[in-house]
This record gives C-alpha cells, structure tokens and sequence, in this order.
C-alpha cells in the first residue's frame, strides 16, 4: 500500500513537473508602437543635428522648429506640433519664403515638416520621420495674419478639377508654375510631390528650360499642396537616401501610366493596417532610441528660427540666415552627455 502511494505521489509530481515545462511563458505586455513614443515627444533631442534611417522609417535629432509667423511666411494646423525639421530644412524654407515673394508669391503657408524627434506619426504622412520633409500649400499666405482657431480650420484649395485627374485651370496660375520651379531650384531639393495632374500640367505648358521637371515626381494626393524633400545632410552617417530622381523630364509613358485606371483601382484590402499602425521600435534603426531618451532643450524658444532681428538658436554651431540681408552666427544647443522611392 505505502509503495502504490507513493508511485501515486511520484507520478503526479512528474505529471506537474512536464506540464510546467511544456507550458507557455506569460505574455509579456506588448512593445508600445513607435508612433506612440514619437508623438509624445513635445521637444527635439538637445544633440547636433543628425537624420537615422530612411524618409519613411527613421528619426533625428537636434530638430529645430520653423517660427509660427514669419515675414513670407505661417505655419498652419499647430496643434500638431509638426513644424520642426533639420536645421538644414528650416533654413531652405525661410530662403524659399524670401525667394518665392520675388516670383510675386505672397507668402508660404507651411504645413507639415515633422515631429519633434521625427520617428512615425500619430496620423497622416507614412514619410517625414528624419527632418528632411515639408509639406506647402498651394494656396499662397494671405495679406494678414490667420488666427490660431483659422490655422486650424481652413484648407488649401485642390489644383485638380472634382472628380477629375486635370488641373482645374479656373485656380491654377503660372504662380503656382513658378514657384514649383523655385523650389526646383535649390541644389539640396531632390525632389518635389505633385498630384500626377500637376505634373501634366507643367509637362504641358513649361517653356524655357525645362531641365528641373525631373524632380517634379507625380504621386497620389498632392493636388492641395506640394511634397519637398532635401537629401541627407553632412554629419548624418546613418541617414539613408533615396536613388536620385531620372534624368528625363518624367513627361514620357511613366506619367501616362498615372492616367490609365491601374493606380486608382479601390484597394482590395482597404482595412489592412498602415506601416505606423504596427512599427515598433525594432523596426527603426538603433539609434532611435537614444533620440528618445536624449534630454531636451530648455524649451522651444531656443530651438526656433524667429525670423529677423530676433535671436537665433542651431544646434551645434550651425549658421543659418534670418533675413536677406541679415547673415546670423547661430549660437550652439548645450549638448547633453552622449547616449548610446519616388
């Protein structure tokens, strides 16, 4: 009897033990998303400016933000908190402001750039995540300054007819040519985003030198405001750039193809999530995390280009130019202890 109880006893001490063992580990609490970390960042990191990763799956540091009101220029949707960029990004747009004005454009409104920190958004863009992205309406600043709430509430008017894939040429003005051609211009604009109609519309009425419609590309939406993208800046060894844009003009059978039904077929999976809705942080490169736990300035106002006359904060010794006639010396972030195609 003692011996068949405690073939009993041994036997289910067994059975625990191989059931522990084949059992499965506790869920762990699932990796927060990497849009949810970025978007909570209200500062940039306090470092020297640098990109990680590419347009559509990266981060950077020593973001500055472009002031709210500028000479040529305002930022709209603030409560976004998406005017900051590459200092290198926010000094194109204030030379692109004063430029544009001599086209006779009144002035940019300036939409999106990025996020403090970059790294994915809360909503919208699938790129603008390393500094190097900013969005301009197409409709020019108006002759006062818009209040938070109109900031907020007004859009831009669509270049494309409703309904349509073609320029509505009741709205579209050879302003709006010239000063696609002006951000054409600068060396360090690899590209410019237009609603494919758009581009039509250049490929068919451009005279003269026509050699900048290659970094015009076509591509969905845009018809409401126009995509620019700077290349990778010195200094960011971890930036990863985009092939550069073809030689040709682009107004050859790739810009029929937008005109055929293929790319506006209705997505066959319109519920499938969208590459933010499921980035973690192991999907960005390393460096994204030290971005996020890097200290931040003391606040905005040291890392905002105010426009002339006013103090100008870079980070790290960056030189930038507030007005046209106003070279400034940018004084220098404190830097924190260092932690780790279209």
């Amino acid at each position: 009897m003692r011996q068949t109880a405690f073939l009993l006893r041994a036997a289910t001490l067994a059975a625990a033990l191989f059931g522990a063992v084949l059992a499965p580990a506790p869920a762990t609490a699932a990796e927060p998303l990497a849009k949810t970390l970025f978007g909570a960042q209200k500062l940039p990191a306090a470092t020297a400016p640098e990109s990680f990763g590419f347009y559509s799956k990266g981060c950077f540091a020593g973001g500055m933000a472009i002031a709210v009101d500028g000479p040529n220029w305002q930022a709209m949707r603030l409560s976004r908190n998406r005017r900051w960029g590459h200092p290198a990004m926010i000094t194109l747009l204030e030379r692109f402001s004063r430029d544009a004005a001599k086209d006779g454009w009144n002035g940019l409104l300036v939409g999106d750039i990025s996020q403090p920190r970059g790294g994915p958004m809360l909503s919208g863009h699938a790129s603008h995540q390393i500094g190097l992205d900013a969005d301009i309406w197409f409709t020019p600043m108006p002759d006062r300054r818009l209040t938070a709430q109109e900031r907020e509430t007004i859009g831009s008017r669509s270049m494309i007819k409703d309904g349509g894939l073609l320029v509505d040429d009741k709205v579209w003005t050879r302003s709006h040519e010239a000063v696609l051609r002006r951000a054409a211009s600068y060396g360090e604009v690899e590209r410019i985003l237009v609603h494919p109609g758009i581009k039509k519309k250049l490929c068919d009425t451009v005279k003269g030198d026509r050699t900048w419609l290659r970094k015009v590309r076509p591509f969905w939406g845009h018809d409401s405001h126009f995509h620019i993208r700077i290349g990778c800046q010195p200094g960011s060894a971890g930036c990863k750039g985009q092939e550069p844009a073809p030689a040709s003009e682009g107004c050859d059978k790739s810009l029929a193809w937008w005109f055929t039904e293929e790319p506006w077929r209705p997505n066959k999976n319109p519920d499938a999530p969208k590459a933010r809705d499921i980035m973690t942080m192991a999907a960005l490169p390393a460096a994204c995390r030290a971005v996020l736990n890097a200290p931040a300035p003391p606040s905005e106002a040291s890392v905002t280009l105010s426009g002339p006359g006013r103090p100008t904060v870079a980070a790290v010794s960056v030189t930038v130019t507030a007005s046209a006639d106003e070279p400034v010396r940018a004084g220098a972030i404190p830097v924190p202890t260092p932690r780790p195609q279209r």
